[in-house]
């Protein structure tokens, strides 16, 4: 696993041992970002069910000014850091180290990219998604990664749903806030 582009390009990243994490594909992970391309500059940006960090990472390296990674897992939290550090992005970071809602009960951050991708059978999604939509800043975007046969909800909060794309296995579901309609 490596960084695509932008000031990390080509650093390997490495992934936490075991079952408990699932590494987003590159194919997904260029979708993502093929998404987001011209919101990334400046962005405040979370990454949720963080992992190895890849999203949020790939997301510093193309010019977010910072992410929060969470992440509940002892290993996954060292790996992160490990990672930040491999791509000189430390500085750029901070590792939560708590479970979602945990974080996401107390969080007081505002961001404008959130990155989700939960454990797919662990059924976190529509908890987590309202508590992320509670910390978007106006224009933001949240993306989520499912198992493609999951559907996700239509509306969360002011979300809804934008767009969903399929790549293999893996579906990824973009919510934006709901335009409201001119009187």
């Amino acid at each position: 696993m490596r960084v695509i582009t932008g000031t990390a390009r080509g650093t390997r990243l490495e992934a936490p041992e075991g079952q408990q994490t699932r590494p987003t594909s590159d194919m997904a992970k260029e979708a993502v970002f093929s998404i987001l391309h011209f919101e990334l500059a400046g962005a405040a940006v979370l990454d949720l069910f963080a992992g190895s960090g890849q999203l949020g990472i790939e997301a510093l390296s193309r010019g977010a000014k910072s992410c929060v990674f969470v992440d509940h897992s002892r290993a996954a939290q060292e790996v992160i850091r490990r990672n930040l550090a491999a791509a000189k992005l430390t500085p750029l970071g901070r590792v939560a180290a708590m479970d979602a809602s945990s974080f996401l009960a107390g969080c007081r951050d505002r961001f404008d990219i959130a990155l989700l991708d939960p454990p797919y059978d662990g059924g976190q999604l529509e908890t987590a998604l309202a508590g992320v939509a509670a910390l978007m800043n106006d224009g933001g975007v949240i993306v989520c990664e499912t198992d493609r046969r999951a559907e996700p909800p239509a509306m969360v909060g002011t979300f809804c749903i934008q767009k969903a794309y399929r790549y293999g296995r893996t579906k990824i579901t973009t919510y934006r806030k709901r335009q409201e309609e001119d009187d």
